[in-house]
């Protein structure tokens, strides 16, 4: 039957007894089972970690679009990583570059929440901030 009509008997369930085979187009099924297999994909979300670096004394208007940048990065449910670069006599006043960290997070709370307190290494300050699962379905709705 399947000569006759120019397509191809195919085993889909080779375990079941008696094994279920199906008359079609071999190329049109692998293509349909690669596209569900991609769509499945796409609606698979894994936290990707996004990283914003600060400086101690950063303007305001660098400050709000840094801001903006991260409300957006939590609102689609990635892990954000804020890391604070101290250079030079900064490193003696490390209490700006702790005031800044500490500000962003208390502007990011209602997004996201730090996994702890900013830590020091080296001349660096960073911090974990985690995505509240209900900001995921804010921003998409």
């Amino acid at each position: 039957m399947a000569r006759e009509r120019g397509l191809d008997l195919v085993c889909v369930a080779p375990q079941s007894i008696p094994p279920v085979c199906r008359i079609l187009d071999y190329g049109k099924y692998k293509y349909e089972l690669n596209k569900r297999e991609k769509e499945s994909k796409k609606k698979q979300h894994f936290g990707r970690l996004k990283e914003i670096k600060l400086k101690a004394r950063i303007e305001e208007h660098d400050y709000q679009v840094k801001l903006r940048k991260a409300v957006e990065f939590l609102g689609r449910g990635d892990k954000l990583k804020l890391t604070l670069t101290l250079r030079g006599r900064e490193m003696i006043r490390q209490d700006l570059g702790r005031n800044t960290l500490n500000r962003m997070i208390e502007d990011l709370k209602d997004y996201g929440q730090a996994e702890g307190f900013p830590r020091a290494m080296g001349r660096r300050l960073t911090v974990l901030l985690t995505p509240h699962s209900e900001s995921r379905s804010r921003t998409k709705g």
